[in-house]
């Protein structure tokens, strides 16, 4: 299977201090691919050093067979990556409607009409007049998940999208990521929550202290329950 998304060894740095040491993970086309690890290990900075917010010192970037190392966000995004960052970033003062709006007029003819985005999530249909400061948690998350959808990526990151929801959000918002696997959408996923991540990840990459230390496909780190424990605690 062909990877839509190859890193090699790449080293990325936040001023002085190494981060990421010789990373080096695939993610093929329609794969959904879970990164996991405790808190610090790492998580963020792999997906910021892949859309481009930080660059990695050395080590290349492969997406659909072209190198985007050393190309600004903006750019890389054009190519098909979209990123769904923790803190979301949704337009407060904007609609449901705007939001989404804003987010496709740089999506040229692949955008998702809003009725592919209204029938993924049905609630922000019904809440596409509100401003974002007036969604819950929730969905403000689908909001985010959707603003993304729209540009039509090649491949997603997910950036610890159940973080702090409540249990039946978890639920639904999970629906909708494993509905949109099913559907051939192609997911890089961080996420604290590992019974969530592994309902959706056909393979699991474990990070530790900024390094790549396992690489398995979920059933048989279902199989082995040891192996979370021993580099997650868990």
């Amino acid at each position: 299977m062909s990877a839509l998304l190859e890193v090699d060894r790449i080293n990325s740095f936040y001023g002085d201090s190494h981060i990421l040491f010789d990373v080096s993970l695939r993610v093929a086309k329609n794969e959904v691919v879970a990164l996991l690890g405790r808190n610090g290990a790492g998580k963020s900075t792999t997906l910021k050093s892949l859309i481009g917010l930080v660059r990695p010192r050395s080590g290349t970037v492969m997406l659909d067979g072209r190198p985007t190392q050393g190309l600004p966000p903006h750019a890389i995004a054009s190519l098909g990556l979209q990123l769904v960052p923790e803190e979301r970033r949704i337009f407060g003062s904007l609609n449901v409607e705007e939001n989404l709006l804003l987010a496709g007029l740089t999506a040229g003819s692949r955008r998702w009409p809003l009725d592919r985005v209204w029938q993924t999530f049905p609630r922000l249909k019904e809440r596409r007049r509100s401003s974002g400061t007036a969604l819950s948690g929730g969905e403000q998350q689908m909001l985010a998940i959707a603003r993304a959808l729209v540009r039509d990526p090649k491949i997603i990151l997910l950036d610890e999208p159940f973080e702090g929801l409540a249990p039946i959000i978890v639920r639904d918002l999970l629906a909708t990521c494993r509905a949109l696997a099913q559907g051939g959408q192609t997911i890089l996923i961080v996420e604290q929550n590992i019974s969530a991540a592994m309902t959706l990840a056909d393979r699991v990459y474990i990070l530790r202290t900024g390094h790549i230390v396992e690489e398995l496909t979920a059933q048989a780190l279902r199989a082995q329950p040891e192996i979370l424990h021993r580099h997650l605690g868990v």
